[in-house]
C-alpha cells in the first residue's frame, strides 16, 4: 500500500473501533432507537443534494436500508443501552464476518470452505464462553437477551452484504458500478420513520420529546461522528481501499477494529470484564484470524523473502 493509504486505513480502524465507545457514550440517558434514527438523518443530510443515486434497483435499495439501518443498528444499539460492553459490542459483531458465508451458501450458492467453517466453530465457542461467563459473573453482568440481540445485528449485517453482493453483480452484468458511498448516502433514507416506530414501542411520546428538547452536546456529538466518520469517511475509504488492492490484503484489516474497540473501551468507559469472558472474546479474535488471514500466502511471501536475502548474501 502506498503510504497515504497506509495512513488512511490506520485511521479508518481507529474510528471503526472508537465507534462503538460513542455508541455507548451517546447512550448514556438518550433513547438507543432517536440516536439510530438521527445517525440515518445526518447521514442522508445534506449528502443526497450532492451524490447521485446509487444503480441499483428500488426494492434492494429498501430492504438494504431496513436490513442494516433498521435490523443491524437497532438491535446493536439496544443491546448496549441494556447493558451489553461497548468491548464485547466490537468483538461480538464481528460475527458477520462467519454467518455471510453461511448465507452467501443459501441464498447465493457459493461454497464453503475448511477455513470459514473452523473459524465458525471457533467463534462459536467463544461465544459459548461469553454466555456462560456473562450469566454468571459479579464483575460484567450482562443481560442474555443483549448478546442475542447482538448476534441478530451480526446476522442483518451479513444479510446487508449479501444485498450489497446481488446489487453488485447486477450492476456488473449491465456495464456499470455500484457506488458504496452512493448506497449507504441514499439508503439512509429508510431507517428513519421505521426506527422512530421501534422507538414508540420501546419508550413513551413524552420520554423521546423530553430527550429532544434537552439535547446536549454529547448526544449531539456521538450522532455526528457515526453519522460522518463512521458512516461516510469509514465506507468512503474502505471502498477507496477495496478498490485499489486485493481483497486478501484488505479484509485483514477489520481484525484490528475489534483491537482498537477493546483498548478504547478500557480507557474510556473503564470496562472490566471476567477473565472467562476475555478468554471468550479473544476465542472469537482468533476465529476471525482464521477466517480473514491467508496462512498459504504469508507462508509464500515469507518463502520468497527468505529466498532474496538469501540471494543477497
Amino acid at each position: 500500500m502506498k503510504k497515504k493509504d497506509i495512513i488512511l486505513a490506520i485511521l479508518l480502524v481507529i474510528i471503526w473501533g472508537v465507534n462503538f465507545t460513542v455508541i455507548k457514550i451517546g447512550l448514556d440517558g438518550f433513547p438507543s432507537m432517536l440516536l439510530v434514527a438521527f445517525r440515518y438523518i445526518l447521514t442522508a443530510f445534506p449528502a443526497i443534494f450532492f451524490i447521485k443515486p446509487p444503480k441499483i434497483e428500488l426494492k434492494l435499495l429498501i430492504i438494504y436500508g431496513l436490513s442494516v439501518g433498521v435490523g443491524q443498528f437497532a438491535c446493536l444499539f439496544y443491546a448496549m443501552e441494556i447493558g451489553l460492553p461497548a468491548s464485547l459490542s466490537s468483538i461480538l459483531l464481528q460475527l458477520q464476518a462467519f454467518i455471510s458465508p453461511i448465507l452467501a451458501y443459501i441464498i447465493l450458492k457459493e461454497k464453503l470452505n475448511k477455513k470459514q467453517i473452523t473459524g465458525f466453530v471457533i467463534a462459536a465457542l467463544g461465544l459459548f464462553f461469553i454466555a456462560k461467563a456473562s450469566s454468571s459473573t459479579k464483575i460484567t453482568q450482562i443481560p442474555f437477551s443483549s448478546l442475542l440481540l447482538v448476534v441478530l445485528a451480526a446476522t442483518f449485517w451479513a444479510y446487508g452484504n449479501i444485498l450489497t453482493k446481488i446489487a453488485t453483480n447486477k450492476a456488473t452484468a449491465k456495464g456499470e458500478k455500484l457506488d458504496i458511498i452512493s448506497l449507504v448516502v441514499w439508503s439512509a433514507l429508510i431507517p428513519p420513520i421505521p426506527i422512530m416506530g421501534v422507538a414508540l414501542l420501546i419508550d413513551t411520546p413524552q420520554t423521546i420529546l423530553m430527550a429532544v428538547s434537552n439535547l446536549d452536546f454529547v448526544s449531539i456529538f456521538s450522532a455526528m461522528f457515526l453519522a460522518y466518520a463512521a458512516n461516510l469517511f469509514g465506507y468512503g475509504v474502505w471502498s477507496n481501499l477495496v478498490s485499489k488492492y486485493p481483497l486478501g490484503k484488505v479484509a485483514p484489516l477489520t481484525l484490528l477494529v475489534p483491537i482498537t474497540g477493546l483498548i478504547t473501551a478500557r480507557i474510556v468507559l473503564f470496562e472490566e470484564l471476567s477473565k472467562l469472558q476475555w478468554l471468550g472474546a479473544f476465542t472469537i479474535f482468533l476465529g476471525l484470524i482464521v477466517n480473514n488471514v491467508d496462512f498459504k500466502e504469508i507462508k509464500s511471501l515469507f518463502i520468497k523473502q527468505f529466498n532474496k536475502q538469501n540471494k543477497a548474501i
